[in-house]
């Protein structure tokens, strides 16, 4: 297929870089969104979105022609050869998606869609959407097609040009080949299949990282308790081919705009199947009590009682190099640092503005300033650079509770601090606990 017309309702994080790279490789490609003063600064070339590489494409689309912005999707629908579904899907009552924001558009579009015209299911979404969508246009000349996103958020656009593969279904003969192909300048497998395979596919892949996350905090804790070293630990496993290197670093929990709704979306469909879905379920209650631990490990930094205890927090966003604050495991523990009454200070590089209970500090000094303890909550690169002695000098307590085993052990130790990870040995000044 050469260039083709692509509609792409809805510009967050995947609506946005589904434009911007469909339409770097060649396609003419017009986004929608409601927020008539986003489309402004869009069309402008404004991107808010903290995301490295996309503001570029953005500018290089609306530069080249390729790229345009407008509010309704009625008046740009009636000549496309496909049009993207990228709104979101929150979780909605009772766990499972909502998905109220897809329905609406295909509504309002179904009676000026071209014959022909593909609709793309972008958004994750639950299986069986395909089939609602179709019964909702009542057009049987439209197809309806799964192409389920997989884009991590800070390497989203390098996620979308560079794919470990294309997943693309649909129950109509033909119309999944033909989405397969507007993606035929990269270099990546396709996975060409029925709608419901499809819609799974992000779910069972998002699930499997989920338990995976929660399986490393789980074996990190043994760590503590044997004396074991949860990086050696991990570095023996990751060797191993069949389950690899990613994902077995160990925090504060999982989080983000993906991981939590997700799970909670396939443990409501795997109930409505019939089926319980033991393993998941473990893992989410695993999720929790992860958060919990990192809590009684920074109580116990400051006496035992959170009350009154001055916390200085490294990091708020889910994880670096984004601005996301949705479900952000650093947040969940803020939240709760407050509502025992400890006095928190926080600074992120990417997060600026007021969060309820806490005082958000425009400088990781600030944060040290008279803490009892300092918590690295968000795995910022900058945090390893920062000038530990002088964060010693500001603080009013000696431990340095480290979620993300980001610092040099060594360097908080030699600044006269303690230091705490994760699954690894406690170092402290003075002792014989060997560090690296």
């Amino acid at each position: 297929m050469g260039a083709a017309r692509i509609v792409v309702v809805g510009t967050g994080y995947v609506g946005l870089t589904t434009g911007a790279c469909l339409a770097s490789l060649g396609h003419r490609v017009t986004c929608v969104d409601v927020d008539a003063a986003k489309v402004a600064r869009l069309s402008a070339g404004r991107v808010d979105i903290l995301e490295p590489g996309l503001s570029e494409l953005v500018a290089h689309g609306l530069t080249g022609g390729t790229l345009s912005f407008v509010v309704r999707a009625r008046e740009v629908v009636a000549d496309a050869d496909a049009v993207f579904l990228c709104v979101p899907t929150p979780m909605g009552a009772g766990g499972a998606a909502d998905l109220r924001a897809v329905e609406d558009v295909v509504l309002a579009i179904a009676d000026v869609l071209p014959s022909g015209c593909s609709v793309v299911t972008k958004s994750t979404v639950p299986v069986g959407t395909a089939r609602r969508i179709r019964a909702l246009l009542d057009r049987p000349d439209v197809p309806v097609v799964s192409n389920p996103e997989f884009l991590r958020e800070g390497t989203a656009v390098s996620d979308f040009l560079g794919p470990d593969r294309i997943v693309v279904g649909s129950d109509t003969p033909g119309a999944a080949e033909r989405v397969a192909e507007l993606y035929a300048e990269l270099d990546a497998p396709a996975v060409v299949t029925d709608a419901a395979s499809a819609e799974l596919v992000k779910y069972a892949a998002n699930c499997f990282l989920a338990m995976k996350l929660s399986y490393v905090n789980s074996i990190a804790e043994l760590c503590e308790r044997f004396g074991a070293d949860i990086e050696s630990v991990t570095e023996g496993m990751g060797h191993d081919r069949r389950i690899g290197r990613s994902f077995l670093k160990p925090g504060p929990g999982w989080g983000g705009s993906c991981l939590p709704k997700d799970t909670s979306a396939l443990l409501r469909m795997a109930e409505s199947a019939g089926f319980g879905f033991g393993l998941l379920d473990a893992a989410i209650a695993e999720n929790l009590a992860q958060r919990d631990r990192v809590i009684a490990k920074i109580a116990r930094a400051v006496g035992g009682n959170l009350a009154d205890a001055r916390i200085g927090l490294l990091g708020l966003a889910f994880k670096a190099g984004t601005n996301d604050l949705r479900d952000s495991p650093a947040l969940a523990v803020a939240s709760v640092l407050c509502a025992h009454g400890a006095e928190v200070t926080a600074y992120d590089p990417a997060v600026a503005g007021e969060q309820p209970g806490m005082l958000v500090a425009d400088s990781p000094y600030r944060v040290a300033k008279g803490a009892d303890v300092v918590v690295v909550l968000t795995e910022w690169p900058e945090f390893r650079r920062l000038d530990w002695p002088y964060m010693a000098e500001l603080m009013h307590g000696d431990t340095v509770v480290d979620t993300r085993n980001l610092l040099d052990p060594r360097t908080v130790l030699d600044a006269g601090l303690c230091w705490q990870g994760i699954g690894r040995p406690r170092a402290t000044v003075g002792s014989a606990t060997s560090v690296s």
